[in-house]
């Protein structure tokens, strides 16, 4: 497809293109991304010009995109809301338990070893088991357990446990 096709193709279409992705998700700006990262894959196909299968194709590949970044979306909001629990739904005291409970856990997170809060995070926050913090840091698996020992036993302590 010669640039002057490919400029008469982005001028009819783009337009119809980004309105079919607004009208899908409401965002004017995502919308334009898209339609303009559809046209960045047509021209790197270097296809014959033929309207008709073309624009066919910029609606197949502008839905999958929306698809694809929809999904992502959809994980990362799933992985935040993991992450932070959500208090908005609970009253003034939970929510302030809640806050000072998390100030007691950072604080004392902050108050153990080095070596102990980097095994601990390492176990709770990565989800890695005993043997394969110990392959990372080069200690013993009787290392890492001690070091998960004290740490546990210390913010059993620290939060009134």
């Amino acid at each position: 497809m010669t640039q002057e096709e490919f400029k008469i193709l982005f001028d009819k279409h783009f337009d119809s293109i980004r309105n079919y992705i607004f009208y899908r998700s409401g965002n004017e700006e995502l919308a334009t991304d898209i339609a303009q990262e559809s046209f960045m894959k047509i021209w790197e196909k270097d296809l014959i010009y033929n309207e008709k299968p073309i624009k066919s194709l910029l609606y197949k590949i502008s839905n999958d995109i929306f698809i694809s970044k929809y999904r992502r979306e959809k994980v990362e909001l799933k992985y935040l809301t993991k992450l932070e629990p959500s208090v908005n739904n609970h009253s003034p005291e939970k929510q302030l338990q809640y806050k000072e409970l998390k100030d007691t856990y950072e604080s004392a997170l902050a108050n153990l070893s080095e070596k102990q809060r980097v095994v601990f995070l390492m176990s709770r926050n990565e989800g890695l088991k005993y043997q394969e913090i110990a392959d990372r840091l080069e200690l013993s698996v009787k290392a890492v357990e001690k070091r998960m020992s004290h740490a546990l036993s210390y913010l059993r302590n620290a939060l009134g446990k």
